[in-house]
């Protein structure tokens, strides 16, 4: 399902709130998803186009006016946005249709949709040249853009002291040579943080996860020494320490990380009140210019920004960015998607749910702390959706 020591700062100030929802709903239309209109929403980041104008698809369709119900499985980091604003929001808009969704993971986002046995399969992780050469009809489709945190359960450490932490220190930690939250390693790091020496407990996803693939992918990008390619993956083998965990879904690896003492895991940016609200810790995470950075709506524009060539099929790795403001861990939360529906009013009722959600459905991202795509990548993702057909 999945492809292929600096000196230490200080985090770059606090989390800004959230932005209110917006009062009214972008109408679906052409000039919505013209470049400068879009560039106007997105706060200006902006990717270099990676298809000519001219080739800009139709405007997306309306839903058609029968009942319908739509299916969306996967991913358990897109699973709040799905469940709790675009399913609700969508069928306001258009009653005739319901989304049913349910979290589970990227892994089963992607054979549910190869299977058939779902309409949209959610993930934070692209096909692989596997997927692609077995399924030649999936596509997948960016509708947003996330971000992964790494959590942790230090006793005596406040909530509101974000630990420093890098690639290669967590990529130690998760190979089992960093054993203890005092190591001189992590106290290296965090200067002025009285640290204990409560042994780490090393928390993890135990189902095919698309937030192993991003945290993997960047520990092996910090770090290839000590996390090498091998090691990136939905699933991988994690080497083993005293008391390491899976866990099942997000929900599994907050709540895990909340009940042991030293534990540390990932888990994706929508869980971000969840995690606030049980009063774990939430790293600053290490860039590539060497800043630590917490993933707010700046960090990762920052980071989107630094990527400028999203290809036409939209397979491309946002991890570890280049640029002093970055935040490391970015992705392109994917629809898993089939090209060949069962009947022509299906595959209007997917096209229009998906131009949907990257346009209109653009007002609930803040919700779960998200970020809208580049107008670039918009037209890309319009390109694949008007491959849809019955």
């Amino acid at each position: 399902m999945s492809l292929g020591t600096e000196e230490a700062q200080a985090p770059s100030g606090s989390r800004p709130g959230r932005r209110p929802l917006a009062g009214t709903m972008l109408v679906v239309s052409a000039a919505v998803l013209t470049l400068s209109g879009l560039v106007a929403c997105s706060g200006g980041a902006v990717s270099a186009p990676s298809a000519p104008a001219a080739s800009s698809p139709a405007p997306p369709t309306t839903p058609a006016s029968g009942p319908r119900q739509l299916s969306e499985t996967g991913s358990s980091l897109m699973a709040p946005l799905f469940t709790q604003w675009w399913a609700p929001a969508y069928h306001a808009q258009f009653s005739q249709v319901t989304l049913s969704t349910a979290s589970t993971s990227s892994g089963t986002g992607i054979s549910s949709a190869a299977a058939g046995t779902t309409d949209i399969g959610a993930s934070d992780a692209y096909l692989s040249p596997a997927d692609v050469s077995k399924y030649p009809d999936l596509v997948n489709i960016p509708l947003a853009v996330a971000a992964l945190m790494v959590i942790y359960h230090v006793p005596g450490l406040s909530p509101s002291t974000h630990l420093n932490l890098n690639g290669k220190v967590l990529a130690q930690i998760f190979s089992g040579q960093i054993t203890s939250w005092d190591d001189s390693a992590i106290r290296k790091l965090n200067p002025g943080v009285t640290l204990p020496g409560t042994a780490i407990v090393l928390i993890h996803r135990s189902d095919t996860s698309g937030s192993t693939f991003l945290f993997t992918s960047y520990l092996n990008a910090q770090d290839p020494a000590d996390w090498s390619s091998s090691l990136i993956g939905t699933t991988v083998d994690w080497p083993g320490q005293p008391g390491e965990q899976g866990a099942q879904g997000s929900s599994g690896i907050i709540s895990t990380v909340r009940s042991i003492p030293g534990a540390i895991g990932y888990v994706g940016v929508s869980y971000l009140s969840t995690v606030s609200k049980d009063n774990e810790g939430e790293a600053a995470l290490g860039n590539s210019a060497g800043n630590f950075k917490l993933p707010t709506a700046s960090t990762i524009q920052a980071g989107l920004a630094s990527f400028t060539n999203t290809p036409a099929n939209e397979t491309m790795s946002l991890i570890n960015g280049s640029g002093a403001d970055v935040y490391p861990i970015i992705n392109y939360e994917y629809a898993i998607v089939s090209i060949s529906q069962a009947s022509a009013t299906l595959a209007q009722d997917m096209r229009a749910f998906l131009s949907w959600a990257i346009s209109t459905g653009r007002a609930q991202l803040t919700q779960v702390n998200f970020q809208p795509l580049p107008p670039s990548v918009v037209m890309l993702s319009l390109a694949q959706i008007a491959k849809i057909k019955g």
